[in-house]
């Protein structure tokens, strides 16, 4: 049975909770990421090396223990380990602002704080991906993973177009304020959920490295996910590369030279494609299928990150169109790809593997962003930040061949369970 209705899973017990808070902490996430951005370029004078650290650290994690953390949310409870997760967000974005207004923040330090946020969304991520489908039945989870991003999207929309006017009333550490008290909001939303799952019993388990070694297997052997898998991979390798300099080449003076209000609108514009594609999802999937809409949504969204160094290069009035057009349009690419093929994983994976399977694709599709972030640094500081932008959107483009040239392209329909590939 297809839901029709996205809000009708408000009655199914506990989703409105998750959903709620998410929503919040997205609103909140929007205006810290921006206002961290402007902190480094604006405050902190950092220069691409420095850029390029700071994108490492966010999501160094994900490459260092991330297997790790899939094994272990496997034997934990899902929900504890998200609260967990979100209070040390809310304590290590707290301490920015504190430090700033007594003299004693510096690029490195954020650095640093940079790699324990990261390290606490491992394991909220982890467990959140593995979360959904415990709350929800299969023929529930690709209606709630579309309504989570529905109205994430639509808090994002609000966060980054009300940004410029805050940081112009308020100092940009101050705003870190409100991104820390979103967090404290997904945890004691979280702690309204009543949920039955328990641990995994101590009798059932085996060494963590056969348990880790398990996920990686599945992910490996599975022909569809292992495919959806290395495209992603490449995608955010050279995403990463190019969008771990982007806000030094958006904001600095000896670039593009645009305000904190001018970059807030970039991120509404993805905020309000994400939110269409969001929405169109489950109808384009009716249209043009699953495996399809996974293939044309990878080839959109690599060939639109072009428009980047394009609109770089030119640097005249048409420079902020272009660059809103290319966040809206990959914001919608984005969405539309990521609903349906985080759905099919989860369909197709055993429930005892999803902890273990989401981190197995995070130690990849993550795992590479702190090298992409590194050689961003490394490229823009060589030769330049134009050199930077152009291999990262020509490996964009790239990342798609692995779903194109596959099975999925033409598929209408996904296998629906574990036991079919």
């Amino acid at each position: 049975m297809v839901v029709k209705n996205k809000f009708a899973l408000l009655r199914t017990p506990g989703f409105a909770w998750l959903w709620g808070g998410q929503t919040f902490s997205t609103f909140g996430s929007q205006i810290g990421s921006i206002a961290l951005a402007f902190i480094a370029v604006k405050l902190l004078d950092a220069g691409p090396a420095e850029m390029g650290w700071l994108s490492a650290a966010g999501t160094a994690s994900f490459l260092l223990v991330g297997l790790i953390a899939g094994a272990w949310v496997d034997r934990w409870i899902k929900r504890r380990v998200m609260i967990i997760a979100d209070i040390v967000r809310m304590l290590a974005v707290g301490v920015i602002p504190a430090l700033y207004f007594t003299g004693n923040l510096n690029i490195w330090v954020i650095i640093v704080i940079a790699f324990v946020m990261g390290l606490a969304t491992v394991f909220f991520d982890v467990a959140y991906q593995s979360f959904v489908p415990v709350m929800l039945p299969p023929d529930k989870i690709a209606a709630g993973n579309s309504a989570l991003e529905t109205t994430n999207q639509t808090a994002g929309i609000a966060g980054p177009g009300i940004v410029g006017f805050l940081i112009d009333l308020f100092k940009a550490p101050t705003l870190l304020v409100i991104d820390s008290l979103s967090y404290l909001i997904s945890a004691l939303t979280l702690g309204m959920i009543k949920d039955t799952e328990t641990p995994k019993p101590k009798a059932d388990r085996k060494p963590l490295h056969v348990e880790i070694r398990e996920g990686l297997r599945f992910v490996v052997r599975h022909p569809l996910i292992r495919r959806i898998s290395l495209t992603t991979s490449v995608n955010n390798l050279f995403s990463s590369l190019m969008f771990s300099i982007f806000a030094l080449v958006f904001l600095g003076s000896q670039y593009l030279n645009f305000g904190a209000g001018a970059f807030g609108l970039l991120g509404t514009s993805a905020a309000i494609g994400s939110l269409l594609g969001a929405i169109s999802t489950t109808k384009l999937i009716k249209w043009i299928g699953e495996g399809t809409l996974i293939s044309l949504s990878a080839i959109l969204g690599g060939c639109i990150t072009l428009l980047v160094p394009i609109s770089v290069a030119m640097h005249n009035e048409l420079t902020l169109p272009i660059l809103l057009l290319m966040d809206f349009l990959n914001g919608f690419a984005v969405l539309a790809y990521n609903i349906t093929q985080v759905s099919a994983r989860q369909r197709l994976c055993p429930p005892e593997l999803l902890g273990r399977m989401n981190a197995s694709i995070r130690f990849f599709v993550w795992g590479v962003m702190p090298i992409g972030g590194l050689l961003g640094g490394v490229i823009a500081s060589s030769y330049g930040v134009q050199s930077a932008l152009w291999v990262g959107a020509i490996g964009s483009i790239f990342s798609s061949v692995f779903v194109v040239f596959s099975p999925l392209t033409g598929m209408r329909k996904l296998p629906d369970g574990p036991e079919a590939k």
